[in-house]
């Protein structure tokens, strides 16, 4: 089924999304230095039933570039504005890593605008000084050589994927490589200083989100490893916790068709009756 690309004005410059489907209206925010194109597999399987909302952020993909630092908060408006824009009161929020924390901030801020919440490799604590450092070190790196070239491109690829992938994905992993060595060096400093080098700590407003939601972690990812995870489940009253044992940071398209079943399964047991 294919989608249409629309325009949002926000406060961190017009971002662009891919409108696919028709249903209730599911959100999709990727990681940090990846696009729309993350939730390929969540769009095909799910536009059948569902409005699909494929967000570049931004940034990132088609989106207007950065020029300044942003907080989660402004990230969680861009949500409710792109619910504005296309006239929808409520939708399924789906995050990963960087969307996690922002489909999160979204569910505590916004809860009237939450059917559920699937938070994929996040975190809500703040970044420990080695990531903080390790990251601030590699984003000088790629501003002197002008982009994610060469080791950073390889750096990305052991933070994002873990072994399983590495071994038996080559496809994964060339979509991957693509993705990172697509973006914008300018707008990428100013986003892994948000996300990561300034990322607050989220415990206390995770505490705040009584909508259902559904925390998935990869038993291989490097960049918040499962007591992370853990960790940002137990912040989130009654939320579900999952494990994919085979994929580390980027389980929706290392493994679409595991991550489609966990999350119809919790739909068949949370969506509203419509």
């Amino acid at each position: 089924m294919s989608g249409t690309d629309r325009d949002v004005p926000t406060e961190l410059g017009t971002l662009r999304i891919r409108v696919t489907g028709t249903g209730p209206a599911m959100v999709l925010w990727p990681s940090l230095l990846m696009d729309h194109t993350l939730w390929d597999g969540q769009v095909a399987h799910f536009s059948t039933r569902f409005t699909t909302i494929a967000v570049d952020p931004p940034g990132h993909g088609a989106s207007t570039p950065l020029d300044r630092p942003f907080t989660f908060g402004e990230c969680a408006r861009c949500i409710g504005r792109i619910l504005d824009t296309l006239g929808i009161d409520r939708a399924h929020i789906v995050g990963n890593s960087w969307g996690a924390m922002i489909g999160a901030t979204f569910a505590a801020l916004y809860p009237e605008r939450v059917l559920t919440a699937v938070l994929m490799n996040g975190t809500a604590s703040p970044a420990g000084m080695r990531q903080r450092l390790e990251y601030g070190a590699l984003l000088a790196l790629a501003q002197i050589i002008g982009g994610f070239r060469g080791p950073l491109t390889r750096s990305s690829l052991s933070a994002f994927l873990g072994p399983t992938t590495m071994r038996t994905r080559p496809d994964v992993v060339e979509r991957v490589r693509r993705a990172v060595r697509a973006n914008d060096i300018g707008s990428a400093r100013y986003a892994v200083r948000s996300v990561v080098v300034r990322r607050p700590d989220q415990r206390q407003l995770l505490a705040q989100i009584h909508t259902p939601t559904l925390v998935v972690g990869g038993r291989q990812d490097a960049t918040f490893p499962p007591a992370e995870v853990e960790d940002m489940a137990r912040a989130v009253p009654g939320a579900e916790l999952s494990f994919v044992e085979d994929a580390a940071h980027l389980l929706a398209i290392e493994v679409p068709d595991a991550v489609n079943a966990l999350i119809d399964d919790f739909l068949r047991r949370h969506e509203p009756h419509r």
